[in-house]
Formats: C-alpha cells, sequence, structure tokens
C-alpha cells in the first residue's frame, strides 16, 4: 500500500518525500517551483476558499472544519483521478504551507486518501 506523508512546504525536501504533491489552493509564499521540487500541484483537492475562510486556521474549530472538508472530499470529481495516480506509488508526500502541524487539511486528507486507498 502507498505510504502517504504530509510535510511543510518550508522543510527542505528529501529522497525519502517519495512523489511530492502541493496540496494547497494558494502557492506558498516567498517559496519558488525549485525550492519545493514538487512532481503535482493538486489544488483541486484542497478545501473550497470558502471553507478555508470560515475556518481561518482555527484550531478550536479543526473538528468541525475536518467534517466539512470530507464531506467536500466526498463530492469531488478529481479525488478518484488522484488515487488512480498514488495507488502504485510507494511513497507520497502532501506539501502544505500551514504553520499549523498538528491541525491542518493535510492531515485530513491523508487519511481521507488511506481509507479511501483500504476501500480498495
Amino acid at each position: 500500500m502507498t505510504e502517504i506523508l504530509i510535510k511543510r512546504a518550508y522543510a527542505e525536501p528529501e529522497d525519502k518525500d517519495g512523489y511530492r504533491i502541493l496540496v494547497d489552493r494558494l502557492w506558498p509564499r516567498g517559496l519558488t517551483k525549485s525550492k519545493l521540487k514538487l512532481d503535482q500541484w493538486a489544488k483541486s483537492l484542497a478545501p473550497s476558499t470558502e471553507l478555508r475562510k470560515a475556518w481561518n486556521h482555527d484550531s478550536d474549530r479543526f473538528e468541525e472544519f475536518a467534517r466539512f472538508y470530507r464531506a467536500e472530499l466526498n463530492q469531488n470529481p478529481a479525488v478518484d483521478d488522484f488515487l488512480e495516480l498514488i495507488e502504485h506509488l510507494p511513497t507520497v508526500t502532501l506539501v502544505f504551507a500551514a504553520r499549523n502541524e498538528q491541525a491542518n487539511h493535510a492531515m485530513v486528507l491523508r487519511e481521507y486518501l488511506l481509507d479511501q486507498l483500504k476501500r480498495q
């Protein structure tokens, strides 16, 4: 099964990251394409602008945000294509720019994708 890691965009890329995918809708401030060393930018998997703004990275509302984000992912046709892409890769790293490494959308996305891969 594919190993899915998450990593902040501002952390140094490493060989163990495998296939690196930016999962933010917006490009991380101050970083260049060469600095990020991405294989893909999957902005279609990011939370909607409305959801991101409503949450405003408030860790007290993270569970509520996660519930709404999972609902968005359930309705997102890009998820199936993305699962097809990653299911045969040994390691995938979801790259995100949020400051909070304990409460961010990449964590929710990782768990969601792992659940979907187990069901296949």
